[in-house]
């Protein structure tokens, strides 16, 4: 359940016969554009974690991407353009996202790049994208700072990089939704709350302890953890002597399994909660325990949307051998708006990719708007998606059971 090929397009350039644009290149065979004339051949890039242990997701967004780009291509979404895919593994460290945004940006043929999965990665990579003018879109990152700035909460906010946008809500929503969920859904007066230190886990943890607390509950302890932890008998100790009603957890899934369980073998009856990055099917196979915890994630189970019965059906269709996770549909809508953006732009250059593409594909982006996979796509004027859907779930049979979605405003 790790690796799938991507489907590669040759690009076949004839000498002296067609003129190289800043952000394509000329193709005579169609590089399957089977529309019988030329067609301009650009790429889209993709950074995640394809190895590792976040790999699960990694290869959802990948597969989602490559699902987008493959559909785009077959119904001539762009006529006269035919998109590649090129993804890169950065295995969930900040260091080889910006390398993988250096060579990606370097690259004259990718028009824009999909992802990080990390919020730690992307601060890594946006500067990067800044520089180079090319739009970076993440199906995945929540932190508030990447969008609006370190001042969000004293509400100045101000957007950070002209050139990064996400189809994924913030934490300040996500986190607020666990808060008030725990508060009045699962009624939990206290909770011990854990966090990896990580970009994404400290920002969630402290959106939910913000709301929970704003709403009557108390929190009886905190600790924090590495990422890369798996002993917590500590904590386990330090978390049975609290006796809360609820633990939360700021982190992924790999952390967040073995703790789960080894605070139930340490005889705590209360259930784990965390964030998205703890939905994963990953996370049920990791713990034996799970059965009863709870976790938070962006937009609304697709199973459950109409609007995302095709995407469904395409990607069994495809084959692919990892499921599409928490970010499949949320991919396929970034990858679908830079191919809206790029339509657009060639359709403002009289059917020709303009020598300033990427700032012309920057500008559409800021005005695209599509009914996605996960329902209406736009960007506010800090690139953050306006789709602010959360859906809570539990772990029942096995299996993430979703147990409460709404639009969340406070």
């Amino acid at each position: 359940m790790r690796h799938r090929s991507l489907l590669i397009l040759t690009t076949a350039i004839t000498t002296g016969a067609l003129t190289l644009s800043a952000c394509g290149s000329r193709d005579e065979k169609g590089s399957g554009n089977t529309g019988g004339g030329p067609s301009t051949t650009v790429v889209i890039g993709l950074d995640a974690p394809l190895t590792g242990d976040l790999s699960a997701l990694g290869q959802g967004i990948k597969n989602s991407a490559h699902l987008a780009v493959t559909n785009a291509n077959k119904a001539k979404e762009v006529p006269g353009v035919t998109f590649e895919l090129k993804a890169l593994d950065d295995q969930a460290q900040p260091t080889s996202g910006q390398q993988n945004a250096t060579k990606l940006a370097g690259d004259k043929k990718v028009i824009g790049i999909i992802g990080p999965l990390n919020s730690s990665v992307a601060q890594s990579m946006q500067q990067v994208a800044q520089s180079n003018n090319v739009p970076l879109i993440s199906p995945a990152n929540t932190t508030p700072d990447l969008t609006q700035g370190k001042d969000w909460k004293q509400d100045k906010r101000k957007r950070q990089f002209t050139t990064y946008f996400r189809t994924s809500t913030t934490d300040e929503v996500q986190g607020a939704f666990g808060g008030k969920y725990a508060a009045e859904k699962i009624k939990a007066k206290t909770v011990y709350v854990i966090d990896d230190q990580k970009t994404y886990g400290v920002g969630l943890a402290a959106a939910f302890t913000a709301k929970f607390t704003a709403l009557g509950g108390k929190v009886v302890g905190t600790e924090h953890v590495n990422p890369d932890d798996r002993d917590f008998k500590a904590i386990v100790s330090k978390a049975k002597s609290a006796n809360p009603d609820l633990v939360f957890y700021g982190g992924e899934y790999p952390a967040a399994a073995p703790l789960s369980q080894q605070l139930k073998d340490g005889g705590l009856k209360a259930p784990l909660m965390g964030g998205d990055g703890m939905y994963s099917g990953d996370y049920i196979t990791l713990n034996k325990k799970s059965a009863g915890d709870y976790a938070t994630s962006v937009g609304k189970p697709v199973e459950q949307l109409d609007s995302a019965k095709k995407f469904v059906a395409d990607y069994k269709a495809a084959g692919y051998k990892e499921a599409y996770e928490a970010y499949g549909g949320s991919t396929y809508d970034a990858a679908w708006a830079i191919i809206q953006a790029v339509k657009t732009t060639v359709t403002a250059n009289n059917g020709k990719l303009p020598t300033d593409a990427r700032t012309k594909i920057v500008e559409a982006l800021n005005k695209v708007k599509f009914d996605g996979v996960t329902g209406p796509v736009s960007f506010d004027q800090y690139g953050d998606t306006t789709n602010t859907m959360i859906t809570a779930y539990q772990v029942d049979a096995g299996k993430w059971a979703s147990r409460h979605s709404a639009e969340y405003k406070g």
